[in-house]
Order: C-alpha cells, then structure tokens, then sequence
C-alpha cells in the first residue's frame, strides 16, 4: 500500500507583509495532509506541528502544489531537521518543465478536472485574522483533494490540460510516476524514510 501523502499549508501573513521570497517571515496557520495508507485527511495548526513531523517524515513520497518553494521552505521555518530529504513530487515543478511555463493549481484543476478551488490564499490569510477557522480548514481540504486528484489524472494519463490564451484547452505531458529503486538483488524498494525524529 502507498504511504504517498499530499500536503498543502496556509499561511497567517503575505509576503506583501514580511517582504517578497522571504520566506523565513512567513508563519503556518494551517497544513493538510492526505494519506493514501489510510485514505484520510488531517489537519494541523500551528501549535500541532508535532504532530506533522512524523506523518511527513514517514512519507514514501509528499506531492505539493508549488511545495518545494512555498510550503517546504515555511514548514521549514518550524523544522530542525532538513524537510528536503523526504522524497518529492512538486506537480507545479514537473508541469512546468514540461509546459515551460508555471501555470495556477486552479486552472489545471478546470482544464483537467473540470472543477476548481473554494478560494484562494490571500482569502485564508484574512480568514485566520477573523478566526474563521472553518472556511481555513474547508478551502485547504478542497486544495489538497484537488491536488490529489490533478496528480492522479496525470499519473493515469501521462498528461494534464491548462487554457490558453484563447482559453482554448491544451494538454501537458507529465510524468508523476516515480522511478523505482532498487535494493540489494534487484528488489524494488519504496524509498520512505521511516523516522520519527529529525534528519
């Protein structure tokens, strides 16, 4: 059984607050988790990150949106050890090197899915600073759930679908499936780290 897990964070402040790419200024408010070994979603505040580490660090693989250069580095600010070890799909990064370009979860999501999200970022940012925790935990299920499902349309049809311009609908090749690695004799192995304490 998978022990993927797919993940996404809000954040309590904008880099319009703390300055552009300074990411060591930005604080989570919320993170989200999808595990495939039990088909379940988590959430965890700021105060719960405990919690995450082990749910990450036993990963067979995360999958983000966007995660090797907005979630990782934020969770990071948190984390004593280095989150980069754990194995990673950026989908935003494997899209991009095959389109060129770095197109919005949002507008994969139509093209793809024919669905979009509940909202957006900045959206979550005001909703934590009016305690709406509520549509905070609802926006970044949805997220996740459709990150998630973006990854598995890919991973099936070896491709996924943006709009153009003309909003005409144009497919992406992609390739989600990790390459397998092997142990001694030839076995393929999974490559989850298995720890509960910091690399």
């Amino acid at each position: 059984m998978s022990r993927e897990v797919v993940f996404d964070i809000e954040t309590q402040n904008t880099f319009e607050e703390v300055g552009a790419g300074n990411h060591k200024g930005l604080k989570v408010s919320l993170v989200v988790t999808y595990s495939y070994e039990d088909d379940t979603f988590r959430t965890f505040r700021e105060e719960q990150l405990k919690d995450l580490w082990p749910v990450l660090e036993r990963a067979e693989r995360l999958i983000g949106y966007n995660s090797k250069y907005f979630d990782i580095p934020v969770l990071q600010n948190y984390y004593t050890g280095d989150l980069m070890k754990v194995p990673h799909l950026d989908l935003l990064e494997e899209i991009k090197r095959s389109a060129g370009f770095r197109p919005k979860l949002d507008d994969i999501a139509k093209a793809t899915l024919n669905t979009q999200k509940s909202g957006h970022g900045l959206q979550a940012v005001e909703w934590f600073k009016t305690g709406e925790w509520d549509k905070i935990e609802k926006y970044c299920i949805d997220d996740v759930r459709i990150t998630r499902d973006v990854y598995e349309y890919g991973k099936t049809h070896k491709q996924v679908f943006y709009p153009d311009l003309q909003n005409n609908i144009k497919p992406i090749s992609v390739k989600f499936t990790p390459e397998k690695v092997f142990a001694a004799g030839g076995v393929p192995t999974t490559g989850g780290m298995n720890m509960t304490l910091p690399f």
